[in-house]
């Protein structure tokens, strides 16, 4: 791929033809999730960072074996199963255990540092928006594209819901994107307990998993839905 071809690319296209190129673009604090329809030029240029640069990066994959797993080949069906089975199973296993460090930390050191407060309220909007988005696509969306799968006419997948949904994983972004800021860049402080520092990792992992998470649905999982369900009309 040439320069011109890889800059005028949304960033959400190039990670789903391969998702090594995800490391590259986290390094440079590229969102490759939620703001994925943008081409790797706009974001580069909204980050104030050198195209050229990361361009470089990215075609240097394309001289190393290509290790990771492709989900852009995957069958749907068996996509809605990795999801549930590793980032929902993931977020429901995480989410009890960052909010009662966030709770506790919050508790024990919020009078000297009062961003602790503001962490605790955004986790706990977290939580309640991941809960109830999860349910509805495990409920609602995977089942009918499951059925698109099986070519059973009685699946339908509509495009106001992809949206609605979409619409949900940029608010769980936003929110992660004020944590982040809360927590400078989930760096603790340097006399900061062993509490402290677990909730801090928590969520730097729960961010990491939740880029992808949202970038195999986004990128991958709903355009192919819409686009099998078009193939069976």
């Amino acid at each position: 791929m040439n320069t011109q071809t890889l800059s005028e690319k949304p960033v959400g296209e190039i990670v789903a033809e391969d998702y090594r190129t995800a490391q590259v673009l986290r390094s440079y604090g590229l969102d490759f999730c939620c703001g994925g329809g943008r081409t790797l030029e706009k974001a580069c240029t909204s980050k104030k960072i050198e195209l050229e640069q990361v361009v470089a990066e990215i075609e240097a994959l394309n001289m190393a074996d290509n290790t990771e797993d492709n989900y852009n080949e995957w069958s749907l069906d068996f996509l809605t199963d990795y999801i549930v089975n590793n980032h929902h199973s993931y977020v429901r296993k995480m989410l009890p255990e960052i909010s009662f460090y966030a709770e506790k930390v919050a508790r024990v050191h919020g009078e000297r540092n009062p961003e602790l407060y503001d962490i605790l309220q955004n986790v706990q909007l977290l939580r309640s928006e991941m809960l109830g988005h999860l349910q509805k696509e495990e409920q609602d969306l995977f089942p009918q594209i499951k059925e698109l799968v099986s070519q059973k006419k009685t699946g339908s997948v509509k495009s106001a819901i992809l949206e609605a949904l979409e619409e949900e994983h940029d608010k769980a972004g936003d929110l992660m994107a004020n944590i982040e800021e809360l927590t400078n860049g989930f760096n603790p402080p340097q006399n900061a307990c062993a509490s402290y520092r677990v909730l801090f990792q928590n969520l730097e992992g729960f961010q990491q998993d939740l880029h992808k998470h949202v970038h195999l649905e986004n990128n991958i999982l709903f355009p192919k839905a819409l686009k099998l369900e078009a193939s069976l009309n």
